[in-house]
């Protein structure tokens, strides 16, 4: 209304009006709620790409697939030799609009060649890639050529027979089918995937040999168990499917669910490697050699050496090298474990049932498709009759030529107009136009007994063929007996040993993955400033006069294995977790590595202590400037995890000044800085098991001082040692005395 009152203003005015005033609506800005915008405009596309593009159906295929396989069969290409794939996909466009790039990718998957199918419908010859590699690209479709698989067979046996539906295509120039008239399940056989709008279909690939016998069992007996006839899952790429009866129930009976699907690898003892040679479907040669890159840059997998991928034409191969002494089997099951070698497959059965997706179990799956491939069957059938009964209607008319054929002759012999010679015959002998059209194009040479004889002999079978196919279609068991035969049929033609094999969870040696790190005696070093040396005993008698930097001094120099862990306490209240193998072997003439950066701490944070320590017991003691000693059992720093980092290590009323790891209450002295010293026993006070207690107050400090230094007694480091403890604490400690003050001086 505005716009129009301003348009009314300019047209007073003289001034031109927008070129598009004239235009009904033009302009004006209209109130429109959101949930009416997605429904006019967001929805039409959300539903074409759940019917018509990303979920399957029920005989197997997607519509992207159903029109390359129909336009293949169209062109001759069941029977026929190859055809370029550039001339494939053009043809397909007469059905599929979406472009060439797209058609060709499709058609890939269908190949042989790229090995993504357990029984592919495209014989290919040329590069058509790897489904196991992202990095095997496949060639241009101008270079490779393909042609129909022998299975297509079973999807096109029946399409000329009125099985199944046909539409116009997008631009109303030929026909399609709806549906192919499959005659097995192809939906379980060959694995399926997409991704729609708000759901998604990820369907695997089951042994068509099992697969036909489930169905069959199902028809004879609808109460079978799936699982005595479908053992899991058959994937193309071979492996093994972890069988965890739990797991594998609840995806047969409901569609979803996720199974366990193991690669194939062998240790070769003569080149000391692992060669692996099947790998799940969900993962690629790419993904597991990254992960193992990764793995071993993170020292997380020390026994490898290196990795590399071996595939040719011969197949999958990725090779990996292990170290000197290494363990294979504990590689193995650490590659399992840590890498896409052993991934999950996500089982979702979305299917399209009468334009409805629907989520199905196993059984549910192939009812459905037994009453599809049932309605197939009468249409075929109810087809076969009606052309057999006009067959019959011809005959009948011609076994009443045959009383007189003289006298039919003459009847077209002297019958003046063409147009009057159906009708003569018709009045001549009692019979119908079509049978007198029939009789009347019969030629010359057949006019004798002995061809008329041969088809009157037709009239016998075709009526026993009739009586059969309304049999047929009457009785459902008829139907079922048929469906029966073909899956039988098809078993035997197509059928083939698993390529997966099944392996029960409790045939698996689990063994606790235990990180394989080579441990040796070495001798560890830290500094004031937070610098970390790893030397070898014999890098150490070579040479010990350690570098530092200036002003930094040595406060930890221990021996030690390389399999010790280590616990470094910041001013943060954090402790890092880590281990002595996680450092480089170092020489005592450089100055280590610099542990701040290594542990990537935050920018303000400092080290304070260094505790080393072969298992979690004992207790670790923190004496903090306020006189409190803080007792807690080394238990609560150990994680089941691998943590890297705890926060709350200790508590943060007061700072910190020194922290001792004890495997037994022993004598401490803590010295303030008003000069006393208090010894005293840790077994003086109690252990807890929180890591940021405040701790107890051993040490009465005065205001304005703190508790400065904390030292480990030394037998002989007093004169006379009782001046100094305390039968309660807390306590004030002492000064001095002079003797102890010489024997400091000494000291």
């Amino acid at each position: 209304m505005a716009r129009k009152k301003k348009d009314e203003e300019k047209k007073t005015a003289g001034a031109p009006l927008d070129q598009n005033a004239h235009i009904l609506g033009a302009g004006e800005v209209e109130e429109q709620f959101i949930t009416d915008t997605l429904e006019t405009n967001y929805m039409p596309y959300a539903m074409s790409v759940i019917m018509s593009r990303a979920i399957p159906e029920i005989d197997g295929f997607k519509p992207s697939h159903r029109k390359l396989l129909y336009t293949m069969y169209k062109m001759g290409l069941l029977t026929g030799g190859r055809s370029k794939s550039a001339n494939i996909v053009g043809a397909t466009m007469k059905l599929n609009p979406h472009g060439d790039a797209a058609i060709y990718e499709t058609m890939v998957r269908l190949t042989r060649g790229n090995e993504a199918l357990l029984h592919p419908y495209v014989d290919s010859k040329g590069n058509f890639g790897k489904a196991y590699s992202k990095n095997m690209q496949f060639a241009a479709s101008w270079y490779t050529e393909a042609k129909l698989d022998p299975i297509c067979a079973e999807l096109f046996n029946d399409i000329d027979k009125d099985a199944v539906d046909f539409v116009p295509n997008y631009d109303n120039t030929m026909p399609e089918p709806t549906l192919f008239p499959v005659t097995f399940p192809s939906v379980l056989v060959n694995a399926n995937s997409g991704i729609a709008v708000g759901m998604a279909s990820n369907i695997c690939s089951f042994n068509l040999r099992e697969v036909c016998e489930t169905a069959i069992e199902l028809i004879k007996n609808p109460d079978h168990e799936c699982l005595d006839t479908m053992k899991g899952p058959d994937f193309s790429g071979g492996g093994s499917v972890i069988f965890e009866i739990d797991r594998m129930r609840e995806v047969y009976a409901t569609g979803r669910g996720s199974i366990r699907v193991r690669g194939t690898c062998a240790f070769d003892k003569s080149n000391n490697c692992i060669d692996i040679t099947e790998i799940p479907p969900t993962t690629t040669c790419e993904a597991i050699i990254d992960k193992v890159i990764e793995l071993v840059k993170g020292n997380k997998l020390r026994e490898v050496s290196d990795i590399r991928d071996e595939t040719d034409k011969s197949g999958l191969k990725i090779t990996i090298d292990l170290k000197r002494g290494a363990n294979p089997d504990k590689v193995i099951a650490a590659l399992y474990k840590r890498t896409p070698l052993e991934d999950p497959f996500p089982c979702n059965f979305n299917v399209l049932i009468g334009g409805t997706p629907m989520t199905l179990g196993v059984k549910d799956l192939l009812n459905e498709w037994i009453a599809y491939r049932q309605e197939c069957v009468k249409r075929r059938t109810y087809f076969e009759l009606s052309k057999a009964k006009d067959r019959l209607h011809l005959l009948k008319g011609l076994e009443k030529i045959l009383l007189d054929i003289d006298k039919a002759i003459k009847i077209v012999r002297e019958t003046e107009e063409e147009a009057e010679v159906v009708p003569n015959l018709m009045i001549g002998f009692g019979i119908d136009e079509t049978q007198a059209e029939y009789v009347a194009e019969i030629k010359l040479r057949h006019l004798n007994r002995e061809y008329i004889l041969k088809r009157l002999d037709d009239i016998e079978k075709l009526e026993k063929d009739i009586a059969d196919m309304e049999d047929i279609l009457s009785h459902k068991n008829r139907i079922s007996k048929i469906i029966v035969s073909e899956l039988k049929k098809v078993s035997d033609k197509y059928g083939q040993d698993r390529k997966t094999k099944i392996v029960y969870d409790d045939e698996l040696e689990e063994e606790e993955e235990v990180e394989t790190v080579p441990d040796y005696n070495v001798l560890i070093f830290c500094t004031r400033e937070g610098y970390f040396k790893k030397i070898t005993p014999q890098s150490w008698r070579m040479g010990s006069n350690h570098k530092l930097k200036e002003g930094d001094e040595i406060v930890l120099s221990m021996e030690s294995t390389n399999n010790t862990e280590l616990l470094f306490f910041t001013d943060k209240q954090q402790v890092y977790k880590s281990r002595v193998s996680d450092f480089d072997e170092c020489k005592a003439s450089v100055m280590g590595d610099f542990v701040k950066s290594k542990l990537e701490m935050d920018e303000d944070e400092n080290l304070l202590a260094c505790i080393p320590l072969s298992k979690y017991t004992g207790y670790l003691l923190t004496f903090f400037e306020n006189g409190k000693v803080a007792k807690v059992d080394m238990a609560a720093f150990e994680t089941k995890t691998n943590r890297k980092k705890l926060l709350n290590a200790y508590s943060d009323k007061s700072p910190a000044v020194a922290f001792r790891y004890v495997t037994e209450d022993k004598d401490f002295v803590i010295a303030t800085s008003n000069g006393r010293y208090l010894l005293f026993n840790s077994g003086a006070i109690l252990s807890k098991t929180t890591k940021d207690t405040q701790g107890v107050q051993v040490l009465t400090v005065k205001k304005g001082h703190k508790v400065t230094t904390v030292q480990d007694y030394q037998e002989g480091r007093f004169v006379k040692p009782g001046r100094y403890k305390s039968k309660n604490l807390p306590a004030a400690g002492a000064i001095l005395s002079a003797e102890d003050q010489g024997e400091q001086m000494t000291m």
